[in-house]
């Protein structure tokens, strides 16, 4: 039987670039480097420091302009750390340089009884809501922060869900009971007062009324509440309101096997499908060293474009709809059911077919893929051109959406904003591009922009990416690469069925890698996608266990939502309906 090693490939970052800037302004002594699987450079500082670390790289020439996620790690339980500095907690910044196309992690070692930090957000204003989570889920505090509340879970929530003394299944809390002292004290909780805020209920000239929109307005998109201090109609401020869709989706990441995770992920961003499988997959594949056939790469590529395209029709059609029209909605509908034919067709589901496996896909592409596939798009240009002279062409939905819900580029890296609604700004920015994974590298596509940033932007530079979508399936299914669907490695999982019935050490490690799970080796290591609503991430931590010690899953869409009242402030009830159209979000890719 092939053994599952200890070990892993571990990228060197010792040269880089960054690492020689951070030497050369605090000294040598300031930082100890750690290496990960995925070459970002990963530096750990004092505390003391940090502020000061945070701020040059902010500052720096080729600045890292975007803090793309922040967050912790509970590593009390953990026994593989590779001389990392003795940790109770560990909280770390992933950020990102636009200049430069790459990423630095910085982490910082806190003990339990000192679970402090300063906050960053005079650095970094979508540090808020990130802060607010690590408090919510670790229970570690930022100074400085003007409201630490609740984020995710209800403001009368007891315990940090995410550290590992917190119970990761149902059966290990007390039977759960709801009476109506408790259903009262539910409902006080979610009150909102806007003293608590720093609000101003009136001033000696006006009183203000507070508007509750959602969470289940339709034009919330999901469960989702944003409460509104209005003047009239114009928006004075407001205050989104998440978690009402939160499942703990990284909790139960500590409780599954490196396998049967894979359906969970699906459920992230759910119009997305098996485009949230592929950044795990990959990360885990990168821990476990194992390089995928390059049919598995198109196939993925293939599926995952079919799966832009059905999410994409969706927001375009609700979009449409939010902002008067009713037409669109149907056509584009029956359009993404076509869509979904063909992806039923190869995975044998819809919109959830979990069909990425760790090493591969679930199987081989059925006979008749390419006729399907070919049907398809034949199909969809045509209507494409209809979609724009309807919609697009439209004068209510221009008057509607021109000018409204501007950002420019600046404002967009402030707060995080990455995919189409970083585009619509006049960045060239796609991961696809900038950083291809899968074999993107091997398609031709061109990356759509828009440089006015507006809610018409963002939809337009979506649309444009309908056009190349089709174009990258049409290369895909005209030069598919022959050759087997799962890698040859021990930790594919799980391997083959055809080797399980030939070979003695394929059928035990089949046994063990689908009733206990693979043992993937002790490390960390991350995957960054252009997924269907921006950059969909996840950074995994192994302990050497048939399950993750620590997944990290970075959406897109929570840091869209936490830039809408800086947005919005100073317009009209009806453009914030048209701004929450134009970000295309999903409430499960925010809350998780």
């Amino acid at each position: 039987m092939s053994t599952q090693s200890d070990t892993q490939p571990v990228a060197t970052t010792k040269g880089h670039e960054v690492v020689r800037e951070l030497v050369t302004q605090f000294g040598a002594e300031t930082f100890k480097l750690q290496a990960t699987c995925d070459g970002i450079p990963t530096l750990w500082t004092p505390k003391e420091r940090l502020l000061e670390v945070l701020h040059f790289l902010r500052h720096t020439i080729r600045p890292y302009v975007m803090l793309y996620d922040l967050s912790a790690i509970d590593e009390q339980l953990r026994t593989k750390r590779r001389d990392q500095p003795p940790a109770d907690f560990t909280v770390f910044y992933h950020l990102l340089s636009i200049e430069r196309n790459s990423d630095v992690r910085i982490k910082v070692a806190l003990s339990s009884d000192n679970l402090h930090l300063p906050t960053a957000i005079k650095i970094w204003p979508n540090a808020n809501w990130y802060e607010r989570e690590i408090w919510d889920l670790f229970g570690i505090e930022f100074d400085g922060h003007p409201l630490l509340a609740r984020i995710l879970l209800p403001s009368n929530w007891q315990g940090h869900p995410l550290r590992k003394s917190y119970p990761a299944r149902a059966t290990e809390f007390d039977p759960f009971f709801l009476d109506a002292a408790k259903q009262d004290a539910a409902q006080e909780a979610l009150r909102f007062k806007p003293e608590d805020w720093g609000m101003q209920l009136g001033t000696k000239d006006v009183d203000y009324m507070f508007l509750n929109l959602g969470p289940n307005h339709p034009s919330a998109h999901g469960a989702f509440r944003i409460i509104l201090q209005l003047d009239g109609e114009e928006i004075v401020d407001c205050v989104p309101d998440i978690g009402y869709h939160h499942r703990g989706a990284e909790k139960m990441a500590e409780r599954q096997s490196w396998h049967s995770y894979i359906p969970y992920t699906d459920r992230i961003d759910y119009l997305g499908g098996v485009m949230n499988n592929l950044p795990y997959v990959l990360a885990v594949e990168k821990l476990a060293g194992i390089q995928v056939p390059e049919r598995v790469e198109i196939i993925r590529i293939m599926m995952a474009e079919f799966f832009r395209i059905t999410s994409h029709l969706l927001f375009l059609g609700t979009y449409v709809q939010d902002v008067g029209g009713m037409s669109p909605i149907f056509f584009m509908f029956a359009d993404r059911q076509k869509a979904y034919d063909v992806i039923e067709a190869v995975t044998g589901f819809r919109m959830h077919p979990a069909w990425f496996r760790i090493g591969g896909i679930a199987h081989d592409l059925p006979t008749g893929w390419d006729k399907k596939v070919k049907e398809f798009l034949d199909w969809m240009p045509k209507r494409l051109d209809e979609y724009y002279k309807a919609a697009f062409m439209n004068g209510i939905l221009r008057m509607r959406t021109i000018d409204v819900a501007k950002y420019n580029a600046e404002q967009a890296l402030a707060w995080g904003v990455t995919g189409a609604g970083l585009r619509a700004t006049g960045i060239d920015y796609d991961l696809r591009k900038q950083r291809p994974y899968s074999g993107y590298e091997r398609l031709e596509f061109d990356v759509p922009l828009a440089h006015n940033g507006d809610a018409y932007d963002r939809a337009m530079v979506r649309f444009e990416e309908l056009r190349q979508s089709l174009r990258i399936i049409r290369q895909c299914l005209d030069n598919m690469p022959s050759g087997p669907y799962k890698a040859d490695h021990p930790l594919t999982c799980p391997p083959p069925k055809e080797r399980t019935l030939k070979d003695i050490e394929t059928l035990i490690n089949h046994f063990l890698s689908v009733s206990w799970g693979p043992v993937i080796p002790a490390g960390e290591s991350s995957q960054m996608i252009e997924a269907t609503k921006g950059i969909n991430s996840y950074y995994i931590i192994s302990d050497a266990s048939t399950m993750s010690y620590r997944t990290r899953i970075r959406t897109p869409s929570f840091p869209h939502l936490q830039q809408i009242p800086e947005v919005i402030r100073g317009s009209m009830v009806p453009d914030l309906i048209a701004y929450l159209a134009s970000i295309d979000f999903v409430m499960a890719d925010v809350d998780r």
